[in-house]
């Protein structure tokens, strides 16, 4: 009769559950973390020590969270946290983004649905209810990004519309005033029709849309040349909108033209045979076939320089068009499609608007803010941009100008809020000059001296630089900050007193910006020093974009805890344009230089086959509550570190499910060490160098792994690190180190140095382990530590987040024990693989029957020698051969030929408590015992008695 040993084993005993339960158990742990105070206790351990600050763009309060908002700030709280436990302070101040039309268009549906005209409310209460608005999902988004694990200053975070943010947004614009770059002009910019602003380039995205396209003659009146004659040059263009503005025709010099003569047309065609037309000559057959032309010939051939001099007649000449149109030269216009000549509207395009400022031709004002003509513009008053496209193709019908039209469906610009296509229309704004000042040199300048990552960063947000226009500031809408601007009436000239603009951001400061909306304003703000009568007040809003592009001015600068420059800025790839662009813009502008040492980006977030975005309208959107009320928020934290967020990230719930699985291999792990670490103490604890080879090699990697997770953590590479950690946990723990130590965990005299050496290495193992991944799975982390660690009477105060990664000792590393050892692994896998082939076949039951006999090169087996190899492969006995050859049935693992395995079964009895096939079972005081397991188990008696 067999007797029961279990008793006897010390197996693993802990209170950390193989069950995560995170949905549940998360929000506990979070409110003990606001009990605890933990981010004040982080701030006041950490003062003096060097500062790393993440400055936070801010999110827009005006919904719940989406996945692009959880992988944002779940990866700046993974380097913050990093940062911190890297022993720097690490503070994180979170902020909002207040201001701007999707909260001002939420306020006016409203009015729209109660019948009430938004311009007929006093523009203070309007303004009241978009701030209350904002303060509401403020305070949603807060307890939403809290519950993704999410660590900072939240009860103190900031916002672009508190008072002291809006004096310092004015005093910002105010120090562009005085210096002269900030001045009004006239200039085209992207307008929304339906939103009736001018939008800033990081306002745009683009769809695609259908526009009519038109080709369009424009007779020529006056040639430099007699081929040029009674010919008409050929326009194509797909705004026929734009057509009331043109005021010339643009060429490019380098092109080649024809005089293409018509000899022959289709029936429907409204080409005239005998008709001479100006195209380019690589286009002249395409026009041929959208024009319905069967037959041509080439009357005049000509470089693009000789049109100078020529002028044409506007199309609708004689009907109140009834001005010279002259051809000037355009080193944008191309042969890529069209006929190589580009008509050119001053008020409705970039490019059209600098040829016509070179050439002297003033910019016509045709279109109103609400998309209508203006009432002066010639047949066509009244008209909306988007609707007149019939009328245009009649008018020119009617004149004989139109010489074909169709269709193109192409990539066109789009408000990012309304979603309407938006027009190039010229208007009265408030700009800040690139060059006045030289703020285009200093911005390149500083782009070179900051940290790009990726390293693309840099080249993108440069040739942005170098080619931008002057920077539009102004919206004609109500939630904002004011332009805080005084225009002399008679001179058009901005105020520029520094004393005013004080007052006025001292006043926004106390009172915030509503006070420069109320009655009297103009007076309380000149003072005594002006008649207010002698000026107009500007009453436009400060595009968003500088609103937060300042908010490093009254977040960094204005706080203690933090420090000017941020060491990282850190949002997706499209803020390049938008807030990466803003900022160095205002930092340069006003300080020299931009407001951050570098600049992390992350891709956006794709659907599970990594084809098309994530949005409502497609049905592929998994909210983050979704995530963590089902998983919990550990998971979604451990999906942003496992992906390579420098691209594009896919995301779904299969994606979802492997990452759970991956949570689980770090999970167990976990519970492994803290299972068999179960009433170590310090007088366990084994010198290093007392310990086995095994421990030692297993210290080595925790070196290797500690300069490793320095070096991502600086890199911000936590993706790499992620992968190296689970493959420490999964292959060199658990497939490896664990299953070894496990039998001397178990069975070995708890006072065995073996099994002490090996507590020993759990023990820093696990202590390494747990603070590494706290940055990624803080919940779980914490969990962790709290099993180990946390206080028996209740007092829940302890939290490895305020602990720092251990310092490891150089000592540790052993470059030529891990070169040994990995020759060790080798043979091991072979035998392992070995034993797994033996089982399948059914020769073999568990790998301790088994005696391995391994033939391997010398160098492979000398490496082994001294070692316990029957212990390292999990056997019962092991016999290594250096020479002779192995039999040709031998085991031979792919990638490792030159070992080969023959497994035969152990020779003697099963122990039955370390469950080892060896010859003395049964032969001592214990019956079915081998010698170690007598011995243990003898003491273990003696004890008791």
């Amino acid at each position: 009769m067999s007797v029961d040993y279990k008793k006897t084993v010390f197996l693993p005993k802990t209170a950390f559950p193989m069950k995560a339960g995170l949905a549940r158990k998360e929000p506990e742990i979070l409110d003990r973390w606001r009990r605890m105070d933990l981010y004040r206790r982080l701030r006041d351990q950490s003062r003096g020590r060097e500062k790393f600050i993440l400055h936070d763009g801010p999110p827009y309060a005006n919904g719940h969270l989406h996945m692009g908002h959880a992988l944002n700030k779940i990866l700046k709280d993974v380097i913050v946290r990093a940062h911190q436990m890297m022993g720097k302070d690490a503070n994180y101040v979170p902020g909002w983004d207040c201001h701007g039309l999707p909260i001002e268009w939420k306020i006016e549906e409203g009015y729209r649905k109660r019948g009430q005209n938004k311009d007929d409310v006093d523009p203070v209460e309007f303004r009241r209810e978009c701030r209350e608005f904002a303060e509401k999902w403020i305070a949603i988004q807060s307890e939403e990004f809290q519950r993704l694990g999410v660590i900072g200053d939240w009860t103190s975070p900031y916002t672009t519309m508190a008072f002291a943010a809006e004096g310092q947004i004015a005093r910002e614009l105010g120090s562009f005033l005085t210096n002269g770059s900030l001045y009004r002009g006239a200039k085209p910019v992207m307008w929304s029709v339906v939103e009736k602003t001018a939008l800033a380039d990081a306002e745009v995205e683009y769809h695609d849309h259908t526009s009519t396209t038109i080709w369009v003659r424009f007779p020529i009146h006056r040639a430099p040349m007699a081929a040029l004659e009674s010919a008409s040059i050929v326009i194509w263009t797909t705004t026929p909108w734009t057509m009331p503005g043109n005021r010339a025709v643009a060429y490019g010099e380098a092109i080649e033209y024809v005089v293409l003569r018509v000899t022959a047309a289709a029936e429907d065609s409204l080409a005239r045979p005998g008709e001479r037309l100006v195209v380019a000559a690589d286009l002249a057959e395409r026009l041929c076939q959208d024009a319905g032309i069967t037959d041509h010939e080439i009357a005049h051939r000509f470089p693009g320089r000789d049109l100078t001099g020529t002028v044409c007649h506007h199309p609708w000449h004689g009907k109140g068009y009834d001005f010279p149109v002259p051809a000037l030269p355009g080193d944008f216009v191309t042969t890529d499609q069209g006929t190589g000549f580009v008509h050119i509207a001053p008020g409705h395009g970039e490019d059209d608007y600098w040829l016509g400022v070179a050439h002297g031709i003033a910019v016509p004002d045709t279109v109103g803010g609400d998309g209508l003509y203006l009432d002066h513009v010639p047949l066509f008053a009244g008209h909306h941009v988007f609707k007149v496209a019939p009328a245009i193709l009649d008018a020119m019908t009617d004149v004989g100008a139109l010489l074909a039209h169709g269709s193109l469906r192409h990539s066109y610009p789009h408000s990012w809020r309304s979603k309407a296509p938006l027009i190039f229309r010229n208007t009265p704004q408030w700009f800040i000059s690139m060059e006045k000042t030289g703020l285009r040199e200093t911005a390149l300048a500083a782009i070179d001296a900051t940290r790009w990552v990726p390293g693309t960063g840099r080249n993108r947000i440069r040739s942005m630089i170098e080619t931008r226009p002057d920077w539009c500031v102004s919206r004609q809408r109500a939630w904002g900050v004011p332009l805080p601007i005084f225009v002399h009436k008679a001179s058009g000239e901005p105020l520029r007193d520094q004393t005013v603009l004080d007052r006025i951001a001292d006043a926004f400061t106390a009172e915030g910006s509503d006070c420069w909306f109320r009655e009297g304003a103009k007076t309380r703000f000149l003072g005594n020093d002006y008649a207010p009568d002698d000026y107009d007040q500007i009453t436009d809003i400060v595009e968003v974009w500088f609103d937060s592009g300042a908010t490093h001015t009254y977040v960094l600068e204005a706080r203690d805890d933090l420090q000017w420059p941020a060491s990282l800025y850190l949002e997706g790839s499209d803020q390049h344009r938008g807030w990466f662009h803003s900022s160095l813009l205002v930092g340069c502008g006003t300080r020299g230089r931009a407001p951050y040492d570098a600049v992390l980006t992350h891709g956006f977030i794709l659907d599970e086959k990594g084809e098309e975005k994530m949005s409502k309208s497609k049905g592929n959107v998994i909210s983050p509550r979704d995530v963590w009320d089902d998983m919990g928020a550990d998971i979604l934290r451990l999906w942003v570190v496992s992906a390579d967020y420098s691209n594009d990230l896919r995301f779904g719930l299969s994606i979802l499910k492997q990452v759970g699985e991956s949570y689980r291999r770090l999970r167990n792990t976990l519970r492994y060490l803290l299972g068999n670490l179960n009433g170590f103490t310090e007088a366990e604890r084994v010198p290093v160098a007392e310990m086995p080879e095994l421990e030692r090699w297993v210290l080595h990697r925790l070196w290797d792994l500690d300069r490793l997770a320095r070096r991502c953590i600086h890199d911000f590479d936590f993706h790499t690190l992620f992968q190296e950690l689970l493959q420490f946990c999964g292959n060199d723990l658990s497939a490896f180190y664990f299953d070894i130590r496990k039998d001397s965990i178990y069975c070995d005299a708890a006072d065995d140095p073996r099994r002490r050496a090996a507590r020993t290495v759990l023990d820093l193992v696990y202590d390494h382990l747990v603070r590494w991944l706290a940055p990624f799975i803080c919940f779980t982390a914490d969990e962790a530590w709290l099993a180990r660690h946390g206080d028996p009477d209740g007092a829940d105060d302890e939290t490895v987040h305020d602990k720092t990664f251990p310092i490891v000792p150089d000592t540790w590393r052993d470059d030529a024990l891990a070169e040994r050892w990995t020759k060790v692994r080798a043979l091991r896998r072979a035998v392992t693989g070995a034993l797994e082939q033996a089982r399948a076949a059914k020769r073999l039951g568990a790998s301790l029957q088994a005696h391995p006999t391994v033939h391997a090169p010398a160098d492979v087996v000398s490496a082994c020698a001294g070692l316990p190899m029957a212990d390292l492969c999990i056997t019962s006995d092991i016999t290594l051969i250096a020479e002779g050859t192995p039999p040709a049935d031998a085991f031979r693992l792919e990638g490792e030929p030159d070992v080969a395995v023959v497994v035969a079964l152990a020779e003697g009895e099963k122990c039955q408590r370390c469950w080892k096939v060896l010859p003395d079972v049964g032969t001592h005081a214990h019956d079915g015992l081998c010698r170690r397991c007598d011995t243990v188990v003898g003491r273990m008696t003696v004890a008791a008695e």
